[in-house]
């Protein structure tokens, strides 16, 4: 009976029919849909707020105190003693902070401020922008092709991608290479990443992947809007860090390492060659 069943599905025809207007439709409409919810998008949200100065100050400051906490083994000591103690006092005076005045004081909710007010306004826009069309498309397909069978791949693949291209239909005697109409609607949207690369450019707001992972990625690490970086903390930090730091010049006595090393290399070389 198992193998009637085989020879069955073997011998299965698609009708032309479906090719024409139900696999080709759904391609079409994804890319579409694409397109309009990027165009949508940049009307509704508009061009990105740029970055303050002192903002970027502070990041770089941050970066500095890091950088020669990694690679102090590569400046001499005297000079590393100067950056340590010049760091250490801006640090702790709060030379590089945003508001030098009020670095005492915790800082403010950015829930209270406007500017970031619209840029979590934009993204909530941009999130539903992303999370309403691909629903209302996934409900188009599930009510009107539920159950299509649309295209049978030309390539064997193992029985555990029954599960994932065969999607909504419950038929275990199917062949793994037949594609339902539900599966072909994920690997479109998986798979037109790229054309929207160059459709769009690669900073584009269609591609309903990078949404999911970016909202994924924010519970993952715990985000939560409204909760500033305080600085001066980061700051005082890193004055502990570099204060505690045991300098030892990486360099200190290369020349005599580097004819050891390769002096004793060249006497086995020599050694070998007169045998």
């Amino acid at each position: 009976m198992s193998g009637l069943t085989e020879g069955i599905d073997q011998e299965m025809f698609l009708d032309p029919e479906i090719r024409n207007w139900v696999l080709f439709p759904i391609t079409v409409i994804m890319v579409l849909v694409g397109i309009f919810r990027h165009q949508l998008t940049i009307l509704m949200t508009g061009d990105p707020p740029k970055p303050e100065i002192k903002d970027i100050r502070q990041g770089k400051a941050l970066m500095r105190g890091q950088l020669l906490a990694q690679n102090n083994s590569y400046i001499p000591a005297a000079a590393f003693a100067e950056r340590k103690r010049y760091l250490c006092q801006a640090y702790e005076d709060g030379t590089y902070l945003k508001n030098k005045e009020n670095k005492d004081q915790s800082p403010a909710n950015l829930m209270t401020d406007p500017k970031n007010m619209e840029v979590m306004m934009d993204g909530m826009k941009k999130q539903m922008m992303g999370i309403i069309p691909q629903t209302l498309i996934m409900g188009w397909i599930q009510f009107f092709f539920s159950g299509f069978i649309l295209i049978k791949l030309p390539f064997p693949l193992g029985l555990r991608f029954k599960q994932m291209l065969q999607s909504g239909i419950m038929t275990p005697n199917m062949d793994v290479r037949w594609v339902s109409s539900l599966s072909w609607y994920f690997i479109n949207l998986f798979g037109l990443r790229g054309v929207f690369s160059l459709l769009l450019g690669g900073d584009n707001s269609a591609d309903g992947i990078r949404d999911m992972t970016a909202m994924g990625t924010m519970g993952a690490m715990g985000q939560q809007p409204g909760q500033p970086q305080d600085f001066n903390k980061q700051f005082l930090g890193m004055k502990d860090t570099l204060s505690i730091i045991y300098h030892e010049w990486d360099l200190a006595n290369i020349e005599q390492r580097v004819l050891v090393k390769y002096g004793k290399q060249a006497r086995l070389f020599k050694s070998s060659a007169a045998k």
